[in-house]
């Protein structure tokens, strides 16, 4: 019975300390998880500003010149995503000035995706590729001078 009565308290300390390993996220959210939902394309963004719309006003942002852009990723937990963008035609006039326009084939795709750190791959897709989780953003680095996007920039929908 003595023995018992030493085991006991051992075992049950034993058993605490395991339970609270050190690979606990201390609160964290997996990227896999944070990245399920729906994501708005909130700025297309090009090299340098360009006033597009002719209103007086440059931007960087195609989605502050042109009201035709839009775009959402639907990301679900089976990993699985369908993706639908509006897309965009720029072609050079002179003197640094370009033309943008929305185009009337939408951009549209489906596939698997997964995630490495903060690292969201697109499987299936040229077009969205690997995006970086930040946040509640997801980028996609394209980095093309003008007449290409330097970026797209979505955002988690609340």
């Amino acid at each position: 019975m003595k023995k018992i009565e030493v085991i006991l308290p051992f075992l049950f300390v034993t058993f605490l300390m395991l339970s609270c390993g050190s690979d606990d996220s201390g609160g964290e959210v997996a990227a896999d998880l944070q990245v399920i939902g729906i994501w708005d394309l909130s700025e297309v963004n090009i090299s340098s500003a360009q006033d597009v719309n002719m209103d007086g006003t440059s931007s960087t942002n195609l989605m502050n010149e042109l009201d035709c852009i839009s775009g959402t990723i639907l990301i679900d937990g089976d990993n699985v995503w369908t993706f639908e963008q509006t897309g965009i035609s720029i072609t050079t006039i002179t003197g640094g000035q370009y033309f943008a326009q929305c185009s009337v084939n939408d951009v549209t795709g489906t596939g698997a995706w997964t995630a490495n750190g903060n690292q969201i791959t697109f499987q299936g897709s040229t077009t969205l590729g690997t995006l970086t989780l930040s946040g509640d953003r997801l980028t996609n680095l394209i980095d093309d001078d003008l007449p290409g996007i330097r970026s797209y920039v979505y955002v988690k929908r609340e």
